[in-house]
């Protein structure tokens, strides 16, 4: 069962706790769902949680991706692949520098360039019910599946089912 996030609030509140659950090895976090679904949302929760101001989070649509300086080090990169046609624009945009190790890389509408991400990424899909959001993640990888296991245990009770998980694995053909 996806996670039910009623408000605004709640949609940040989860995006704080995943960014709480990220460790200095870094994270790529793929988000996806329609226009005005929250994932702008969820991106300000991890701000958040990462100790920076939330409103420092814009959608970065014309600019392809904002870079914003954490207060314990590292960066989060936000990126909006909405006007993205191709990888080849993505990799000149930076792509590679922002795939470093130890790097936190949130993307919004990260299906429009499927090939450009690493296979170990946390796959979270966000749809509108109404005024409320549901809130689905699937890993992909060892990583990214340790990740979620984190993000999982910080909500008590089958807030994310935690059968998104283990279809990562079948995913992968392990």
């Amino acid at each position: 069962m996806p996670l039910h996030s009623p408000t605004p609030e709640a949609t940040q509140e989860l995006g704080a706790a995943l960014a709480r659950a990220i460790g200095s090895e870094g994270a790529v976090v793929l988000l996806t769902g329609p226009l005005g679904a929250g994932k702008t949302c969820f991106v300000k929760g991890i701000a958040a949680g990462l100790g920076l101001p939330p409103d420092r989070v814009q959608s970065p649509t014309f600019v392809i991706a904002q870079e914003l300086p954490l207060p314990a080090g590292g960066t989060l990169v936000h990126v909006d692949c909405y006007r993205v046609s191709s990888e080849a624009e993505l990799e000149s945009a930076g792509l590679l520098d922002w795939l470093a190790p130890g790097a936190l890389v949130v993307a919004e509408w990260a299906e429009r360039v499927p090939d450009a991400w690493p296979t170990d990424h946390l796959a979270i899909a966000i749809a509108r019910d109404g005024g409320a959001r549901t809130i689905s993640a699937r890993a992909h990888g060892p990583a990214s599946e340790a990740l979620l296991a984190r993000w999982q245990a910080s909500h008590p009770a089958g807030s994310l089912d935690p059968r998104e998980s283990s279809n990562a694995s079948q995913d992968r053909g392990s």
